[in-house]
């Protein structure tokens, strides 16, 4: 399984955000991942369909939604008019899950699940089959630049075997604290796609999107 970067804009400068974006476009990337805060299962609140609506046309890059909001059913049908690719939601914040995934299935679009980090894999035991992507947060979310949380490794490397040894296809994606410190890590564990903001969008951003990337070709 290929490993990827995820760049994610919540790290970008708002100010020339579309540069930004291009910027990692023309370094390759595939993915460009949307945090989705609401202010209520996270602290902070980040932007919504308007801002993916607004860039869509920019690049046919894989738009990863990741909706850390409340109740996110609420929101799919929105977030697929505004172009997501795929979207990610939180199991602790669905009410029901199962629902949830069809409802994303519908449309067209792949499925994600996320976990936090003290969050259990035993949550996910009844949807396996339809989940495309799972997501393993390595920070508690709600805020960008957090440190990765060493425990969380283990529970990859879980995750990983659990995708394994039941033959999905699923990619397993990580978000928080991936640098030039951590990724063998989080790719020695098992994960195949990876989250990174600040690490990239803070300084020179091709130079940091192409730091990172020297290290997906060890896997």
């Amino acid at each position: 399984m290929s490993n990827y970067l995820a760049p994610s804009i919540l790290s970008a400068d708002f100010t020339h955000l579309g540069e930004d974006i291009l910027a990692v476009r023309d370094c390759g990337a595939k993915y460009l991942h949307f945090d989705v805060m609401d202010g209520l299962f996270v602290p902070s609140i980040s932007f919504g369909m308007p801002v993916l609506k607004s860039i869509r046309p920019l690049t046919d890059m894989f738009y990863d939604v990741h909706l850390m909001v409340q109740d996110p059913e609420r929101y799919i049908d929105d977030f697929a008019k505004a172009g997501a690719d795929g979207i990610t939601v939180h199991a602790e914040a669905c009410r029901h899950l199962d629902r949830a995934l069809d409802q994303i299935h519908e449309k067209g679009l792949r499925t994600g699940v996320a976990l936090n980090p003290a969050t259990p894999l035993n949550v996910l035991e009844y949807v396996y089959e339809k989940v495309d992507m799972f997501l393993l947060m390595t920070v508690n979310p709600g805020f960008g630049g957090q440190k990765l949380i060493p425990a969380v490794l283990p529970k990859i490397a879980k995750l990983r075997g659990i995708i394994n040894e039941r033959g999905l296809k699923a990619d397993l994606e990580i978000d928080g604290g991936v640098s030039t410190a951590t990724i063998s890590s989080v790719l020695d564990a098992g994960a195949n796609v990876l989250v990174a903001g600040s690490s990239i969008f803070k300084g020179d951003i091709k130079a940091n999107y192409r730091a990172l990337e020297s290290y997906l070709g060890e896997k």
